[in-house]
């Protein structure tokens, strides 16, 4: 039997926690790369599971990922993930799906709370 497709993306999302250092990620790069495992390479989801976050406001990306990494959004996937980012990092993802191009998509989607 096949397990359930949100259960096999839950499954690759914490793989891509766990190839990432447990402490802050080296380069902007990389933190995109565990993004991508989720919301796609350009931040366009190829699942209904995750939004779409490429031509997010900046401003609401990074202030999403500071709310994650604090806390105060209720996800635990991505708690997990933005826990480790710099300020840096969060200022430099957000102007990065900000400037991409966002898809159509079927319905709108949100991550977490």
């Amino acid at each position: 039997m096949k397990p359930p497709l949100s259960a096999a993306l839950f499954l690759l999302c914490l793989a891509s926690a766990a190839m990432a250092d447990s402490g802050p990620s080296s380069s902007p790069l990389k933190a995109r790369q565990v993004c991508s495992a989720c919301h796609g390479k350009d931040g366009n989801s190829a699942s209904d599971q995750f939004p779409r976050i490429a031509g997010q406001r900046a401003a609401y990306v990074a202030s999403a990922l500071r709310a994650y990494r604090a806390g105060l959004r209720n996800d635990p996937t991505m708690r997990a993930q933005a826990e480790h980012l710099s300020d840096q990092e969060i200022v430099d993802l957000a102007a990065y799906y900000g400037a991409q191009t966002g898809l159509a998509t079927r319905r709108s989607a949100r991550c977490g709370g």
